[in-house]
């Protein structure tokens, strides 16, 4: 698919199907995050897939929005290896993990998985239940799996701003 059309058609999927996510198209999502560019390179991205009953029983207990998705991914980064910006205020952790994540969204479309970001949760109570390390801040989790039948974008989903409302050429 043309990307301009893969963009305009990927929306939030918030009603999954009982289909499980293949594990070639699983590696082919992951691919795609792992070739997500990161400030000076530093991939700093850590990507957990959580799809045993166990892990996404700890998903389901931080968020309502997991929507029945077979996996859900788990973006974080690791703060001791991010790159600082000079005035030394900003890292480029969460932007990095951000890239990676849509990254994985869009990789996602393009193998004709579904998904939806999620951020709806408390970050530092998910990393504890899940176990992950301290140095690790948890950013957002993408649900994956296939959309259930009559499942389709929101009302809004259509609905853009103008560029010129959105965009300032200075």
């Amino acid at each position: 698919m043309e990307f301009t059309q893969l963009i305009a058609q990927r929306y939030s999927c918030k009603n999954f199907g009982a289909g499980k996510v293949d594990a070639a198209a699983l590696h082919t999502i992951l691919e795609a995050g792992r070739l997500a560019p990161t400030a000076k390179n530093t991939q700093e991205q850590r990507i957990y897939v959580v799809q045993s009953e166990e892990g996404l029983a700890k998903i389901d207990a931080a968020t309502p929005c997991r929507y029945g998705a077979p996996v859900c991914l788990v973006v974080a980064y690791d703060k001791n290896h991010t790159f600082t910006y000079p005035g030394g205020r900003l890292n480029s952790g969460m932007e990095d993990a951000t890239i990676v994540a849509t990254h994985l969204l869009l990789g996602a479309a393009n193998a004709g998985v579904d998904s939806c970001w999620v951020n709806f949760f408390d970050p530092d109570k998910l990393a504890k239940a899940l176990g992950l390390p301290e140095n690790e801040e948890i950013v957002m989790l993408l649900d994956l799996g296939h959309a259930a039948e009559g499942a389709g974008p929101l009302p809004n989903h259509s609905s853009r701003k103008p560029l010129s409302e959105t965009v300032t050429f200075l």
